[in-house]
């Protein structure tokens, strides 16, 4: 039996096209997720977490306060600020 192969009814457009479109009817700036102060936040946040993990290592003496109290209560500051960081909404400017 023989095929028979058909035409497409319209030219088929080249990617050329489109882009020549996507510049002339798009010309909305681009809006980030995160705001500036967002990552400064997060930024903050890393440093806090940081430094509680080297008050964790601290010394030689195993049940020193700053190791048991101290180093865990900055840790978890440090994740809550991390969290503040990624839920702030951008300011509307």
């Amino acid at each position: 039996m023989a095929q028979n192969q058909t035409r497409p009814a319209a030219p088929i457009k080249t990617t050329s096209a489109t882009r020549s479109q996507a510049k002339e009817g798009n010309s909305t700036p681009i809006q980030f997720i995160f705001d500036k102060s967002n990552y400064r936040w997060f930024i903050i946040s890393i440093a806090i977490v940081a430094f509680g993990f080297i008050l964790m290592s601290g010394t030689t003496d195993i049940y020193s306060t700053t190791k048991i109290v101290l180093a865990p209560i900055v840790v978890l500051a440090g994740f809550a600020l991390g969290f503040f960081a990624i839920l702030k909404k951008p300011s509307a400017n």
